[in-house]
């Protein structure tokens, strides 16, 4: 039994398919099939499910899979244990950012780091926030700028870099306009304009409107606060969208405070609570730690994506 054996096997489980798993461990499909294979040889039991469009375990493979995870996490747990001793910085950081991050020059903190640290291989990958959270837990990440709502995700811990209102923004022709506050159910019959799913924003609008009992009417969607400010001011409905953005467009949009807890998000860099973190990702989660803002001294515009 070879621990990349067990590497594949536990890849495969958490993405559901053998393509995916390869693109993950950034090996080729047929070499994941191959060892699991062998790997189910050697137990004499089959241990995945591949009837179906999606690759399931089977009663065996889900009795085997904690004690996948802990044999990797305990050879993992050696490596850092020894890492440690000899001061040695080596390995592979993996950074995730949330889509339209553009107000955060992670480029910089990136490329300083790399300065302090040349053999360490960085590699970055733009995502949604729930895509972000889930590769954070399954260890395809290391660490990750994620937009969240005012609460805290399980299993991973913040550095909070933003915390900002979030207003309903509107043309000033729009009957809406005449208020400067309203109620999260006065939205219960608008068309909205919105980030998509699995952002930060769309998180705190869905679960405001939860809370209200009703679901948002959303007619437009865009992966850019800029594009949903030109969308509302072009009068084609409300744009939920950052307070500070809102201001800078101040000439041209009405921001309405809308009265609910969960119309406030934030930005922060994210990591996994639980489980072994590699020197490299350690001193990286450290060095950004030191130099990204603070929401005392941020300017969020644009960040709450």
């Amino acid at each position: 039994m070879e621990l990349r054996q067990l590497e594949y096997f536990v890849a495969v489980t958490e993405e559901a398919s053998f393509t995916k798993a390869a693109a993950r461990l950034y090996v080729a499909q047929p070499g994941v099939s191959a060892q699991i294979r062998r790997l189910e040889q050697e137990l004499g039991q089959q241990l995945l499910d591949r009837s179906g469009r999606t690759v399931r375990l089977t009663e065996v493979g889900a009795a085997v899979l904690s004690y996948a995870r802990k044999a990797l996490d305990g050879v993992a747990g050696m490596r850092l244990v020894v890492d440690d001793f000899t001061g040695l910085m080596r390995g592979r950081v993996s950074v995730g950012m949330v889509r339209s991050c553009s107000s955060l020059d992670l480029p910089e903190l990136l490329a300083d780091f790399h300065k302090d640290h040349p053999a360490v291989e960085i590699t970055l990958t733009e995502e949604n926030t729930d895509r972000l959270l889930d590769d954070l837990r399954n260890g395809a990440l290391d660490t990750a700028v994620v937009a969240l709502t005012t609460t805290t995700p399980p299993g991973v811990d913040l550095h909070v870099i933003a915390d900002e209102s979030l207003v309903a923004a509107v043309n000033p022709s729009n009957p809406l306009a005449d208020h400067t506050t309203i109620a999260i159910d006065k939205l219960r019959e608008q068309s909205l304009i919105s980030l998509p799913r699995g952002t930060g924003m769309r998180a705190c609008l869905d679960h405001a409107c939860a809370d209200a009992g009703f679901e948002p009417r959303v007619a437009f969607e865009a992966s850019d606060p800029n594009v949903l400010a030109e969308l509302a001011i072009r009068g084609l409905g409300p744009a939920i969208i950052p307070e500070s953005l809102a201001t800078l467009r101040s000439e041209e949009l009405h921001a309405i405070t809308v009265t609910s807890p969960w119309f406030r998000g934030r930005m922060a860099l994210a990591w996994r609570s639980d489980g072994p973190v590699s020197p490299a990702a350690r001193a990286f989660i450290e060095h950004a730690r030191a130099v990204l803002p603070t929401p005392d001294a941020s300017s969020p515009t644009e960040q709450l994506a």
